[in-house]
C-alpha cells in the first residue's frame, strides 16, 4: 500500500479484545493507556455475538449467522443472533465515541478476516463455509462490504481519527496448509491454493485504501511474505511463537517499509518484566537480522502477545501501561 508509506504508526496498542462486559469501562481504559493510538475494544465476555466471529458476522451484508450448537452457521436472515451483534457493537461505539471527543489521531478497529471467517462460519449442511469456493467468494464480497460501512460509521461518530483496519486471520496457516478440520473431525478440508488466498485478502484490504491494513495472527508460522504481497502494512503477531525460520521473512518484511506489531506483553495475569526486559526479545531479533537499530522505532508497535479477553480487569489495564512504557525503552535504548 504504497499510499500509506508515509503513514506513521503508534509506538504501542492493544490486540482488541478486553475483559469484562462494561462497554464504557473498556473505552476509559482504552482511551487512557493509548493517547494516541486507541483501538475499539471488543468484549467477548458478553456472550455470542460478542465474541470474534459472532461480531463479525454481525457487520456482513445480505448474509446473516445464527448460533447452532455447533458454532456460528449462516442462514437466510437476520434472527436474534445477528441483532444482538450488532446491538453490541453499537454500544461499544456508543462508548468509543463518548471518549473520544475532540480526538485527533490514530484509530484502530479490528474485525476478522476472510479465511478466519470462512473457517468458523458453516454452511447450512453444517460444514465450514470454506469447504465451498462459491461460498468464500460471497462470504469476502459480504465482509468487504461490511468492513466498508463500519468504517464509514466509526468516521462519523470520531471524525478526527486517521482510521487503521485490522484484520485477524489466527486460521489463515490452517487455511494455507489444509488443517482446517471438517465438521466429523475425522477429516481436513483441502488446502487453499496460496494465490486464490493472497488474491481475496487483497480485495478485502482495499477496502481501507486510504489507510493502512494489519493482519493479526497469535498463531505459529505467520506468511508474512504472503501478508506483504495482499497489502497488508502490518502484520500483528506474538513474538515468542517466532523461529529463526521467520528471520528472513521478517527482514525483508522490514527492509519493504511493513511495520511489525510485536507482540511482547503477556495477554494473561502474571508477573510483567521490567520495560526494558519485554522488549529484549525485539532488539535480539534486530541484531540477528543485521537490521539498523535506529529503525526500531520506526518499524515496531509493541502490543500485547494477544488479546486481554482472558484476563482480569487490573492486570488488562496494568499490561497496556506496560506496553506504553516498553515501547519508549525501545525508542530510548534501540541498542
Amino acid at each position: 500500500m504504497s499510499e500509506n508509506s508515509e503513514f506513521t504508526f503508534g509506538a504501542a496498542t492493544g490486540v482488541g479484545s478486553m475483559p469484562g462486559g462494561d462497554a464504557r469501562e473498556a473505552a476509559r481504559t482504552v482511551t487512557g493507556s493509548f493517547e494516541d493510538f486507541p483501538f475499539l475494544a471488543e468484549l467477548p465476555a458478553r456472550g455470542p455475538g460478542a465474541d470474534m466471529i459472532g461480531r463479525t458476522a454481525g457487520m456482513l451484508v445480505d448474509l446473516y449467522a445464527r448460533v447452532e450448537p455447533s458454532g456460528w452457521r449462516l442462514g437466510d436472515r437476520p434472527g436474534r443472533d445477528t441483532r444482538r451483534a450488532r446491538s453490541w457493537l453499537g454500544e461499544d461505539l456508543d462508548a468509543l465515541e463518548e471518549f473520544t471527543q475532540e480526538y485527533q489521531g490514530l484509530l484502530k478497529v479490528q474485525a476478522v478476516g476472510p479465511w478466519t471467517l470462512a473457517a468458523a462460519l458453516e454452511l447450512r449442511s453444517g460444514e465450514a463455509a470454506l469447504s465451498d469456493p462459491g461460498a468464500c467468494r460471497d462470504l469476502a464480497g459480504s465482509l468487504a462490504e461490511g468492513l466498508r460501512l463500519h468504517l464509514d460509521e466509526v468516521r462519523r461518530r470520531v471524525p478526527g481519527a486517521r482510521l487503521v483496519l485490522q484484520l485477524d486471520e489466527p486460521s489463515l496457516t490452517p487455511v494455507l496448509r489444509g488443517q482446517v478440520r471438517t465438521a466429523s473431525g475425522y477429516r481436513t478440508h483441502r488446502a487453499v491454493d496460496r494465490q486464490i488466498v493472497e488474491a481475496t485478502l487483497r480485495d478485502v484490504i482495499g477496502v481501507h485504501a486510504d489507510g493502512p491494513v494489519v493482519v493479526h495472527s497469535c498463531a505459529p508460522d505467520v506468511p508474512f511474505a504472503l501478508l506483504r504481497r495482499a497489502g497488508a502494512a502490518s502484520v500483528s503477531f506474538d513474538l515468542s511463537l517466532l523461529t529463526e525460520r521467520d528471520d528472513e521473512a521478517i527482514g525483508e518484511a522490514v527492509e519493504g517499509g511493513t511495520r511489525l506489531f510485536a507482540g511482547v506483553v503477556p495477554s494473561t495475569d502474571g508477573p510483567l518484566s521490567d520495560p526494558a526486559g519485554s522488549v529484549m526479545g525485539v532488539r535480539t531479533l534486530w541484531r540477528r537480522l543485521g537490521l539498523n537499530p535506529g529503525l526500531l522505532a520506526e518499524a515496531v508497535t509493541v502490543t500485547p502477545t494477544c488479546g486481554l479477553a482472558g484476563a482480569s480487569p487490573d492486570y488488562a489495564r496494568k499490561a497496556l501501561a506496560h506496553c506504553v512504557r516498553a515501547a519508549r525503552s525501545l525508542a530510548d535504548n534501540p541498542e
